[in-house]
């Protein structure tokens, strides 16, 4: 004997509320409807489902094993309303990410543990790359968004850009450097110095190369290179040795005190930090929700990033 499991479910609320009335409204059903179930299922089945004149309801045996039956497919059919509607609220999905791996690690890494605490069914899949490589992956469906620098973007490329930091790379240094202590610095001053290489491929080596060309200097005396940014910290700390680092990641570790930037501008493109994602993307409200938040995020720190550039790198 097969039974419909819409039955199943309207007896379990009656057994639930203790009543038809009551049990029709917990389910948004009318309470005609409910009762008919309820004399349709007990000639079907040849057995009562409620013990007699009692009140509040009592359900016989029969009755109660199969009330537990459509307890379960009532709770999975809540929970099942509930994820559509989290999933149409942005509040449980997938979210994949790619972005420029010093700014993912610096900043980007501490939004997502901000999301995350107050969406912690969202998953986020983060993957690093260069803009080349992350418009590529954008085209192919491999991930959702990408946070990275740009400058121009192709028109026609079926993707679109929201700036949410201005692209400014700055000279890094130890707190303690030498270079510091003096009251202006030269161009010949930065030669004297060693320098850690930024990962290959990047702007920021392509923008080292140009400083160097603009100080006159036709190599770079490079002392380290290939380093992750955790490794590249940890070496800046430890020597005084330079390197060029987007402003946001000095601002990121400003409370350290262990690093920090020399008043010297960098000649670079102008660019910007921001979200690329493709214009034609699916609609997947978790990364909508997640976008915004990043927006909305770096709204708030870019008076503050842009205080320290003033009053630490530029002393103005």
């Amino acid at each position: 004997m097969k039974i419909d499991e819409r039955h199943l479910v309207q007896l379990a609320a009656v057994v639930q509320a203790g009543g038809v009335t009551e049990g029709a409204a917990m389910i948004g059903m009318a309470q005609p409807a409910v009762s008919r179930t309820l004399a349709m299922l007990e000639r079907r089945l040849g057995e009562p489902l409620f013990v007699k004149g009692k009140r509040p309801m009592l359900p016989t045996p029969l009755g109660r094993s199969l009330a537990e039956l459509g307890q379960t497919m009532l709770l999975a059919s809540r929970r099942a309303s509930e994820l559509v509607e989290s999933f149409h609220q942005g509040r449980t999905g997938v979210v994949r990410i790619g972005g420029t791996q010093f700014f993912m690690d610096a900043l980007i890494s501490g939004v997502i543990a901000e999301f995350q605490n107050a969406n912690p069914d969202v998953r986020v899949d983060q993957s690093y790359g260069y803009v080349p490589e992350l418009q590529a992956a954008l085209n192919a469906g491999r991930i959702d968004l990408a946070v990275c620098p740009l400058d121009i973007l192709d028109e026609g490329s079926g993707l679109t850009f929201e700036e949410i930091l201005p692209g400014r790379n700055v000279v890094a240094c130890r707190a303690t450097h030498p270079l510091l202590l003096k009251r202006k610095i030269r161009k010949s001053d930065l030669l004297e110095f060693p320098w850690i290489a930024p990962p290959q491929g990047s702007p920021l080596m392509a923008d080292l190369r140009s400083f160097m060309l603009s100080l006159g200097a036709t190599e770079i005396k490079i002392r380290y290179s290939g380093g992750s940014l955790t490794s590249t910290l940890t070496y800046l700390r430890g020597t005084d040795a330079l390197t060029v680092l987007p402003h946001g990641v000095v601002f990121a570790f400003r409370k350290e005190r262990a690093i920090t930037a020399l008043p010297v501008e960098i000649p670079h493109p102008e660019r910007a930090l921001g979200i690329l994602r493709l214009s034609s993307s699916p609609k997947a409200p978790a990364v909508d929700a997640f976008s915004n938040y990043v927006t909305s995020s770096f709204k708030n720190l870019r008076h503050l990033i842009k205080r320290h550039e003033q009053a630490i790198i530029w002393g103005a």
